[in-house]
């Protein structure tokens, strides 16, 4: 099946968000988890740097216009019941705003919370 895709066809919650869920396109590695709207998709999908909506500050954020720690789109995957969005992407520095790779950063392992990746440092 092949056809234009429409952003509008998605199921975005009832403040107009979708889930994003950043993925490294080499390593397969989950990097982050976001929010879009579908002006965002739009934005990503035209430029090809990934935009997100930021909740705090009711606007869309493009990733790595003030820390230079870019995503660009390498593919974008819709889940079967189009309610998330899976966006394979290439990273530039960290992910994460605490400075690490990813945003998963600790395990739970026997109950204890651990640490599973340092901040990078620059």
């Amino acid at each position: 099946m092949s056809e234009p895709f429409d952003p509008a066809t998605l199921v975005y919650d009832a403040r107009g968000l979708i889930p994003a869920i950043a993925q490294d396109a080499t390593s397969g590695e989950v990097l982050m988890m976001a929010w879009m709207n579908a002006r965002a998709v739009a934005e990503t999908l035209a430029s090809g740097r990934v935009t997100y909506w930021s909740r705090s500050r009711a606007e869309l954020w493009r990733k790595g216009d003030t820390s230079g720690h870019i995503q660009r789109l390498k593919e974008l995957r819709v889940d079967c019941d189009r309610d998330c969005l899976l966006l394979s992407v290439e990273q530039t520095g960290a992910a994460c705003h605490t400075n690490r790779r990813s945003c998963f950063y600790t395990a739970i392992i026997e109950g204890e919370e651990v640490e599973m990746i340092a901040p990078e440092t620059s």
